[in-house]
């Protein structure tokens, strides 16, 4: 374990060395360049919250968020990361959900700039979520090579994604490639996002995930209740452990009923 937790600092010291170089002296943000120039979308409020989306704005729906993010950018800032995977053990554990009320709960936070790249390439389910018309090809733009900032959209001031419409059947090769590292890479120098969240694919039932896991600094879980197994949670928790940092398990699906006389903080 050792070896593995060593060998992963140093991929992870040289990608910074080579994100360093790329952006000398870090100048400070200005309110122009690629990320003001990124094509802007707006979002119908009414089909997010038909598909539980409800972190675009602050009160007691987006608390579980709000904590999640305080938690997450509290160790992301820590340790100087930036680059957050988020997965599951299987299918219908709810981690694209998860993954967009996340990205903007982050991006309520000031000058908390956030990318929010979809990585699930069989089965990308992003722009149905936020119910938007088929067109970014981010998978197509990763095939081809060539870094094409108009597959980014922006729909908020500190909130930008790069989804997909049309599956693609092998990627795992596409993600191991030394391109695609290259690529995001390159984008992250571009737009400077302060977080960067990859909606990858369920571990347990492909490589795809696994294929890309080097290329973050650390990973999310995401576990159904009732669904989920323990066996699952454990096997999944190995699989990420061996290949980058685990920041948690967070227990998706969970009903319960509210305590009786329960009173809500005010909003």
């Amino acid at each position: 374990m050792e070896r593995i937790q060593s060998a992963l600092a140093k991929a992870r010291a040289a990608r910074d060395r080579k994100m360093q170089g790329s952006k000398p002296g870090a100048p400070a943000r200005i309110e122009s360049g690629p990320w003001h120039d990124l094509a802007e979308v707006v979002l119908d409020p009414r089909r997010l919250e038909q598909n539980r989306i409800v972190a675009m704005h602050p009160g007691q729906s987006a608390a579980s968020f709000d904590l999640m993010r305080t938690n997450m950018i509290r160790t992301l800032r820590t340790n100087g990361w930036t680059r957050v995977a988020i997965t599951s053990p299987t299918p219908a554990c709810g981690k694209s959900t998860i993954a967009l009320n996340l990205a903007f709960s982050l991006s309520r936070m000031a000058d908390t700039r956030v990318l929010l790249i979809e990585l699930d390439l069989r089965h990308p389910s992003l722009l149905s979520i936020m119910g938007l018309e088929p067109g970014p090809e981010f998978g197509g733009m990763l095939a081809s090579g060539v870094l094409d900032l108009r597959q980014i959209r922006r729909c908020a001031p500190n909130l930008a994604f790069a989804v997909s419409s049309t599956p693609i059947a092998s990627p795992a090769e596409l993600l191991s490639a030394t391109r695609t590292a290259d690529l995001i890479d390159e984008i992250e120098t571009r737009l400077r996002p302060d977080v960067i969240l990859f909606d990858m694919s369920p571990m347990l039932v492909n490589d795809d995930a696994i294929s890309f896991l080097d290329q973050v600094d650390c990973a999310l879980m995401i576990a159904a209740a009732d669904e989920t197994t323990v066996a699952e949670v454990d096997r999944c928790g190995k699989d990420l452990a061996k290949r980058t940092q685990v920041l948690g398990v967070v227990l998706n699906k969970c009903r319960y009923p509210e305590k009786e006389g329960a009173v809500a903080y005010p909003e």
